[in-house]
């Protein structure tokens, strides 16, 4: 390769996309191209600096030695490239999107909107996340899912650590002989139920709950209402809590290793808005 000679910034990008999410077909939705157009774009890179930058199987890719070497330069040189850009132009987006469960918006994101918007200084664009729908990438949306944090993208923050308890209306349990045999609500989703509490504390799996919803936000409403126990994600009722709309049942939690976790792209913000985000958003 000519010294003097660099490779086309499209070439770059394809390849550092392609590194980072571990398929051409995932880095074409990236950056806008067919998985051909990124496969030609990779392939001309590599017969321009001389040596292969992936190994190539029938339904995978891996970097090479000499690949997996370049990645954190380039992916340096571009993250230099934004930020000199953003300081010298302005060209800082001044709009974020954020796309959560009415859950997470409710109860997470509401509290914290004020803060957001003052450490941002951006206007805020908050969509609610259709269960089941496509989740079409998108460059200038922050996403919040569900999970054990497995995601390609290059910018990605934990909201909190899972904790789960029950709780309760202090009208509910008033009274009471103990919590146990109350009415129990239950909450379809990833979260331990009331099966895995019974294993781990040796209560009885009975009373069946009489309540079933499928979101979080709704059981956590019925709780409120006094119509049962509910096994609650701690730091979600943290404010009910508070506010003694709910009472803690137990000091014992169960922990949980997946929470919801913040995520996007370098091209959806930039460094110093995802660090105000994670600031504003997230327990770190």
């Amino acid at each position: 390769m000519n010294k003097d000679r660099l490779p086309p910034l499209e070439w770059i990008r394809a390849f550092e996309a392609a590194a980072r999410l571990g398929s051409f077909t995932a880095a074409a939705e990236e950056v806008g191209l067919t998985q051909a157009a990124v496969s030609q774009r990779i392939g001309q890179l590599e017969q321009l600096l001389g040596t292969p930058l992936f190994h190539r199987r029938a339904r995978a890719i891996s970097l090479t030695v000499e690949g997996e070497a370049w990645v954190p330069h380039v992916r340096l040189a571009l993250e230099g490239l934004r930020d000199s850009t953003e300081a010298v132009f302005g060209t800082s987006r001044q709009r974020l999107t954020l796309s959560a469960s009415q859950t997470v918006i409710e109860l997470w994101l509401l509290p914290r909107l004020a803060r957001l918007q003052t450490l941002t200084n951006a206007e805020i664009s908050v969509q609610s996340m259709v269960v089941g729908a496509h989740d079409a990438p998108q460059d200038d949306v922050i996403r919040i899912r569900y999970g054990s944090g497995n995601w390609p993208h290059a910018y990605r923050a934990s909201l909190y650590k899972e904790e789960i308890a029950p709780v309760a209306a202090p009208a509910l349990v008033a009274g009471a002989p103990h919590w146990t045999g109350l009415p129990r609500i239950a909450c379809a989703g990833p979260r331990p139920g009331w099966h895995a509490w019974a294993a781990r504390f040796g209560i009885p799996t009975t009373p069946l709950p009489s309540l079933r919803f499928d979101t979080h936000l709704s059981a956590l409403g019925a709780a409120k209402a006094g119509l049962g126990v509910f096994l609650a994600s701690l730091p979600l009722c943290e404010e009910a809590l508070d506010s003694g709309a709910l009472v803690r049942l137990s000091t014992a939690s169960l922990p949980h290793h997946e929470t919801y976790w913040m995520l996007t792209s370098p091209e959806g913000v930039s460094r110093d808005q995802w660090q105000a985000l994670t600031q504003a958003i997230t327990e770190i």
